[in-house]
């Protein structure tokens, strides 16, 4: 999930990047919130996270339910139907794809346990200067962009693991927003930080559910449980940030039902 770049030697720019990593609130989304701990190998994110490690040892097939908003009536008041299906989307296609590489996916069948997570907040990425940080990094190019501190969005979100019996067996309460100084792709696209951010969400909550010692699976080309969310890796995007500077969101697919709550 953490990238590392060389060039982040300044006191002054660590700092910048670590602005964001407050311990993030407790939402009324999991089953239960005892035995939650502070995560300190974060730098851009905070989260809290338990593990019951022994419990962990027997799963191996997970479902993964739809994820929603909770409060309902609280993150997604200031976007459109379409936005909060793309937000909700993208949480279910990156907890997919992360999960599917540590345990096998149920769809129908009968699972050792379910994960369930939640978007508790989303906070709007600005149009306005993230076009000029992007106009500003096309001139001065390199890995550490600049963003004006009203263009900054974030996501906060939930998660967790429940054994058939419904006993959480791991749980993550997790947040981060859009760093003014650091690699965070500015977008034209409201919910533009939220997306980027629904991936290393999905990267902590996996890994909160995963025992240490778990090898990785693998996963043949033809037998991908996540088929349904498109490519896990998105090649156009990548270029459309070389050349723009810009994240541009994947509007190929939506998510409609996710709306209607």
């Amino acid at each position: 999930m953490t990238k590392s770049h060389s060039r982040l030697a300044a006191p002054g720019l660590l700092l910048a990047l670590s602005a964001c990593a407050a311990t993030p609130e407790r939402g009324a989304f999991l089953s239960s919130y005892d035995g939650l701990e502070a995560r300190t190998d974060m730098v851009r994110a905070g989260a809290l996270d338990r593990t019951d490690a022994e419990a962990l040892g027997a799963i191996r097939r997970v479902a993964i339910a739809p994820a929603v908003f909770a409060p309902a009536d609280g993150a997604k008041l200031w976007m459109t139907p379409q936005e909060q299906a793309r937000v909700l989307r993208e949480v279910d296609a990156q907890l997919c794809f992360e999960l599917s590489e540590r345990f096998e996916i149920a769809s129908a069948a009968p699972a050792d346990a379910q994960v369930r997570a939640a978007v508790t907040d989303v906070r709007p990425t600005g149009r306005a200067g993230s076009a000029a940080a992007a106009a500003a990094a096309f001139f001065i190019p390199g890995p550490i962009g600049l963003r004006a501190p009203g263009t900054l969005g974030g996501l906060s979100a939930e998660a967790e693991m429940l054994d058939p019996a419904g006993e959480q067996v791991a749980a993550i309460v997790w947040s981060r927003s859009a760093t003014a100084v650091g690699t965070d792709n500015p977008s034209l696209s409201r919910i533009g930080d939220a997306l980027q951010f629904a991936e290393p969400f999905a990267d902590a909550a996996a890994a909160a559910m995963t025992p240490e010692d778990r090898e990785p699976r693998d996963l043949g080309a033809g037998d991908d449980p996540c088929a349904e969310y498109g490519p896990r890796f998105r090649p156009e995007g990548f270029l459309s940030r070389f050349a723009t500077g810009l994240y541009i969101p994947d509007t190929s697919a939506a998510r409609p039902e996710a709306t209607e709550e």
